[in-house]
């Protein structure tokens, strides 16, 4: 699987998850998620989003309520593995903010794709010490198939964030790394971030395309 097309995947069912359920948890992981995505829904259905004078600014909000939500940080880390040392701190840095830019802006290029599909929360598990959770969820679409997604969140100073998201047993940091790991067996770090950089770079490029034709 593509790490376009499993982004595209793990982005849609976030959206749609805790807003056309009748299940969801009142507090804890999942309640966090639900405040985020209701924002999010909430900025979509402005006016101001389909404005092209102010898209932008709308669009902006929306990247941050997701940043609140995900730690890219984590994605970062564990998406390389055992290459993170190998990077320079220079790198480090670097490779998280395009690796962010590159999720964000796929995420924000896919997140009108909703289509009518259900969620169903088959259970929430919290870890013993209360600073990992599970939060799995059955997609149910309207041609009767069923998608499990599992969210796995961990605690950080008191709020929970999104660290790793499992779609038909497929994670969505060992997907990413496989393709890494390719990447970095062949080429050093650099090569890699670039990569990364540039794919970010021409998404960015799509979406003030995009916004430019909102007023046409």
């Amino acid at each position: 699987m593509s790490i376009q097309k499993t982004f595209f995947n793990f982005i849609f069912f976030f959206l749609i998850l805790l807003i056309f359920s009748n299940q969801a948890v009142a507090t804890g992981p999942t309640k966090t998620i639900e405040t985020s995505v209701n924002d999010v829904i909430n900025y979509l259905k402005d006016p101001s989003y389909s404005n092209p004078q102010t898209h932008l600014q709308v669009r902006n909000k929306i990247e941050n309520e997701v940043r609140k939500v995900f730690d890219f940080s984590e994605f970062s880390l564990r998406t390389v593995g055992l290459n993170w040392n190998s990077f320079t701190t220079s790198q480090q840095e670097r490779f998280n903010n395009a690796f962010s830019d590159l999720l964000l802006a796929t995420y924000l290029d896919k997140i009108d794709g909703y289509n009518g599909e259900k969620v169903t929360y088959t259970n929430e598990l919290i870890s013993s010490k209360g600073d990992r959770a599970e939060v799995q969820t059955v997609i149910n679409l309207s041609d009767g198939r069923t998608i499990p997604v599992v969210y796995r969140m961990m605690s950080k100073k008191n709020t929970w964030v999104v660290y790793d998201v499992i779609i038909e047993n497929i994670s969505l940091i060992k997907n990413y790394r496989a393709q890494f790991q390719d990447i970095l067996m062949k080429n050093k770090p650099e090569e890699l971030i670039q990569k990364v950089e540039a794919r970010a770079k021409e998404l960015h490029n799509a979406a003030s395309v995009g916004n430019s034709k909102l007023g046409q």
